[in-house]
C-alpha cells in the first residue's frame, strides 16, 4: 500500500500515520486478548477457588461433631464466602458445570464432594460433603479495589488515547513548524536583507513552498539592490551637471533669477539624497548595541540649538538600552527637522520603564488632522495644506517614513498624537530588549 502512496507528500504521510495507528491498535488488542483470554482461568478467581477448595477439604476431614466450631472460625476468617449450613430437605440440584468459572472448582473438590445449585438463590452454590452434609457459599465475585482501573479494556483505551494523542501532536508539530518559519520569514523580510534562507525540509508540499519563497526573496532582494544601484548611479551622475549649472548660475546678472536658480538646484540635490537615503534604509541595518539613548537625544537637541532653533530635551541624563545608535539618531533628527519647519520650537522627551523607552518629539505647529495621520506615514506624502503653508519648508515627504522604518526595525511603533492646545507629538515606542539576546 505504501508503495502506491507518495510518502514525501502530506497526504501520503497522513495516510501512513492513520494506517500505522490502526495496525498498532489491532496489535495491542490482539496481545491483550491473547494474554487475558476469557476461556482461561482468571488468577483472581483461581485464588478464590483455591481458598474454597481448602475450606471444603478442611470441613470434609473434620469430624461432624467439631464442624460447628470450625464453621464459626471459617466465617470469621473468610467473611466474603458467607458460609452457611443448608438444612436437610432444602431444594438443591446438581450443578451442570456449564459456567467455565466453576469447572476448575469441580475438578479441585476431590472425590465424593458434589457441587450443587441452590434453588431460588442464583448467587449461591452448594457443596455436598461425603457424609451428606451440605454447605452453601456466596458465588458472587469479590470486588477488589482498583479492579476496574486495572481491567484490560480500560488499559487498552488509555493506550489508544495516549498513542493517538502523541502521534497527533507529532504530526501537528511537523506540519506547523515550517508554516511558523514561513510567517517569521515574511515578518522579518522587510527588516533585514541578510536573513537566512528557509530550510527546505518536511513533506514535498512544504519543501516546494520553501523553495518558492526562497527564490522570491532572492528575486525581490535582487530587484531592490538593482533599484538602489540604479538610483545611486543616477544621483552620482546628476551631481556633475547640477554642479555645472550651479557654477553657470553665478554668472546670471539678475539677482532674482540667480537666487531662484540656486534654490532650485539645491532642492534637486536634496531630493536626490533624500530619496536615495530612503531606498537604502531597509537594506542595511547596523547591529544592535548598548546605547545611551539620553545622550543621543541631548546631542540632537544641542545640534539644532547651535544653528538657532529652539529645541529642548526633557528626561534623564543617562539611559542605557539596546538600539541602533546611528539609525535612531537619524530618525529623531528627521522628526525634529519637521518640528522646527512647521513650528517655532520643539521638545524632545524620554521616558524609561521596564517595558522599554518612549521618545516624544513635540512641536507647536498646525498639527495633522486625524484623517491624514495614516497617510502621513507613507513615503512621498507631504500632508495637508495646514502643514504646507510654507512651500519652501514642505520637504519631500520622507522624514516620517524613514523614522517609522527605523522604529519598526527596532521592533517598536511610531504614532502621531495631537498636542494641546495646538501642535503634534510624534511618539516612538521602543520595546525592552535583553542584552544577551540582542547582542546575539
Amino acid at each position: 500500500m505504501f508503495s502506491v502512496l507518495n510518502l514525501r507528500r502530506i497526504s501520503g504521510q497522513i495516510t501512513a500515520l492513520v494506517v500505522i495507528s490502526i495496525v498498532a491498535i489491532h496489535v495491542v488488542l490482539s496481545i491483550l486478548f491473547t494474554l487475558m483470554r476469557p476461556d482461561q482461568n482468571d488468577p483472581q478467581r483461581d485464588r478464590g477457588h483455591g481458598e474454597l477448595i481448602a475450606i471444603v477439604r478442611l470441613l470434609s476431614a473434620t469430624p461432624a461433631a467439631d464442624r460447628p466450631a470450625l464453621l464459626v472460625n471459617l466465617k470469621n476468617a473468610f467473611p466474603h464466602f458467607d458460609i452457611q449450613p443448608v438444612a436437610p430437605g432444602a431444594a438443591v440440584t446438581t450443578d451442570d458445570g456449564s459456567d467455565y468459572t466453576r469447572r476448575g472448582l469441580r475438578r479441585g473438590l476431590g472425590p465424593g464432594v458434589r457441587l450443587l445449585a441452590i434453588t431460588g438463590e442464583p448467587d449461591r452454590l452448594g457443596i455436598a460433603l461425603p457424609g451428606g452434609e451440605i454447605f452453601s457459599f456466596s458465588s458472587r465475585p469479590e470486588r477488589r479495589p482498583g479492579f476496574f482501573l486495572g481491567g484490560p479494556w480500560v488499559l487498552t483505551f488509555l493506550f489508544v488515547v495516549i498513542s493517538l494523542t502523541l502521534l497527533g501532536l507529532w504530526a501537528a508539530r511537523m506540519l506547523a513548524a515550517p508554516l511558523s518559519a514561513f510567517a517569521k520569514a515574511a515578518e522579518e523580510f522587510s527588516l533585514s536583507g541578510s536573513a537566512e534562507p528557509l530550510p527546505e525540509r518536511g513533506p514535498e508540499e512544504i519543501r516546494s513552498v520553501a523553495r518558492a519563497l526562497n527564490r522570491m526573496r532572492e528575486r525581490i532582494g535582487t530587484l531592490i539592490d538593482d533599484r538602489t544601484k540604479m538610483l545611486a548611479a543616477i544621483s552620482h551622475d546628476l551631481r556633475t551637471p547640477i554642479t555645472r549649472l550651479r557654477l553657470r548660475s553665478e554668472f546670471i546678472e539678475d539677482d532674482g533669477h540667480r537666487s531662484h536658480m540656486l534654490r532650485d538646484l539645491d532642492q534637486m540635490r536634496s531630493m536626490l539624497e533624500a530619496v536615495l537615503s530612503f531606498l537604502r534604509n531597509d537594506r542595511r541595518l547596523e547591529a544592535m548595541t548598548l546605547t545611551d539613548i539620553a545622550t543621543t537625544l541631548q546631542l540632537i537637541a544641542d545640534q539644532f540649538a547651535d544653528i538657532g532653533h529652539t529645541v529642548t530635551y526633557l528626561g534623564p541624563s543617562h539611559a542605557m538600552a539596546m538600539a541602533r545608535p546611528d539609525d535612531l539618531h537619524r530618525a529623531v533628527t528627521n522628526l525634529v527637522e519637521n518640528a522646527v519647519k512647521f513650528g517655532s520650537e520643539a521638545t524632545i522627551s524620554l521616558t524609561m520603564s521596564e517595558g522599554g523607552a518612549i521618545i516624544d518629539v513635540a512641536d507647536d505647529g498646525p498639527g495633522i488632522s486625524d484623517a491624514q495621520k495614516n497617510a502621513m506615514l507613507q513615503p512621498f506624502v507631504r500632508g495637508d495644506d495646514a502643514r504646507n503653508m510654507d512651500h519652501e519648508a514642505a520637504g519631500f515627504g520622507l522624514g516620517l517614513s524613514i523614522a517609522r522604518a527605523v522604529t519598526l526595525a527596532h521592533g517598536g511603533e511610531l504614532t502621531l498624537l495631537n498636542r494641546q492646545p495646538r501642535g503634534l507629538i510624534v511618539r516612538i515606542t521602543l520595546p525592552a530588549r535583553d542584552t544577551n539576546t540582542a547582542a546575539a
